[in-house]
């Protein structure tokens, strides 16, 4: 699947990524000012269990659910310059 990342940070020097499917605009209950778009058009094996770095777990169920994934609040990712 191709999605559109985006990035928010967090408490702690950390983030936490979105995963949109690509074209398609954030839902309205995952808007929020903080998030900034990172990469347009990735592929991501969306049948995976989880997606590394962005740390998100089942991206698949999440979007089938709504519309989005997200890592998860006992996932978020330490800054570092090789995670977009």
């Amino acid at each position: 699947m191709h999605v559109d990342i985006y990035r928010r940070a967090e408490a702690g020097n950390k983030f936490s990524y979105l995963l949109v499917p690509h074209g398609q605009p954030i839902p309205e209950e995952a808007t929020n000012v903080d998030w900034a778009l990172r990469q347009r058009d990735i592929h991501v094996d969306d049948m995976a269990s989880h997606v590394e770095p962005y740390e998100v777990d089942e991206p698949r169920r999440q979007i089938d659910e709504k519309g989005y994934a997200i890592t998860s609040v006992f996932h978020q990712v330490d800054a570092r310059p090789d995670v977009p």
